[in-house]
């Protein structure tokens, strides 16, 4: 079958699932908005070649139910010019106990400044480039504030230019409350993660860690990303940045229509 079929397949799955669960609704359903907001010094991805490397802002938005939800993220840079749009449609297939696995979709926009010749005239111009991909995310709780888990993406380059097939493979862990003093604690989310586009390949450490305050939504994180061996096009031996994020949660109550 081919990997659009498959990924539309997906897509038309979940919708399904979030149909039936919405149906089975007697009189009213809860949903959530919430989400990040930040700014950051260095726009990083861990695909190479869709990293910024300048300065971002970022939205990362989240709005479903118990198990589907629509989750846009949102990549400028400063200056205003469009960075990655990805937007995510993702089902929660395992939600009780320790094991949980979530999967999803999404089709995604990245944006690249080139200069291209207009009228004879050499023009900056904004070159979009889109992408299909598919995620499966196993996660198990071995306590409350700790998991080890596997993430995979397959991702379809769907213009010219664009990498045709990438596989994203990661082993991951997160630690989401470590005490340091009174209300302050740290999050650490460290991973190994295999990367192949096209036949090109690399193995990379990444963790993230974050600064946080109970009941205040701001937040100061860092990514670290170090190259272990590749030979991707635009990787680089060591990056990292600092953000300042902005966290909101908001549950809402939608009444059936009489």
């Amino acid at each position: 079958m081919p990997v659009k079929r498959i990924i539309i397949y997906l897509l038309l799955t979940i919708i399904a699932h979030s149909s039936f669960s919405q149906s089975a609704d007697s009189i009213e359903s809860l949903r959530h908005f919430s989400g990040t907001v930040s700014v950051t010094n260095n726009g990083i991805s861990l695909v190479p070649n869709f990293s910024l490397g300048k300065p971002a802002a970022l939205a990362l938005l989240s709005l479903g139910g118990k198990r589907f939800s629509f989750d846009p993220d949102i990549r400028f840079s400063l200056k205003g010019k469009p960075w990655t749009f990805l937007f995510w449609a993702r089902y929660k297939l395992f939600t009780e106990g320790r094991f949980k696995m979530n999967t999803g979709v999404h089709l995604g926009m990245n944006f690249r400044t080139s200069t291209l010749p207009v009228n004879n005239v050499p023009t900056e111009t904004i070159v979009l480039r889109r992408y299909l991909a598919s995620e499966l995310a196993p996660n198990y709780w071995l306590a409350k504030n700790i998991s080890i888990g596997a993430y995979y993406l397959y991702s379809r380059g769907i213009d010219d230019g664009t990498v045709k097939n990438t596989h994203f493979i990661t082993l991951n862990s997160n630690f989401t409350r470590i005490p340091l003093i009174k209300k302050i604690y740290l999050r650490a989310a460290p991973q190994v993660y295999f990367l192949n586009q096209d036949g090109k390949k690399g193995y990379y450490f990444n963790s993230t860690f974050a600064l946080a305050k109970e009941d205040f939504p701001l937040a100061v994180t860092s990514t670290l990303n170090r190259e272990l061996h590749s030979n991707i096009i635009g990787s680089k031996k060591f990056i990292w940045n600092l953000s300042l994020v902005y966290s909101f949660s908001k549950n809402l109550i939608l009444k059936p229509a009489h």
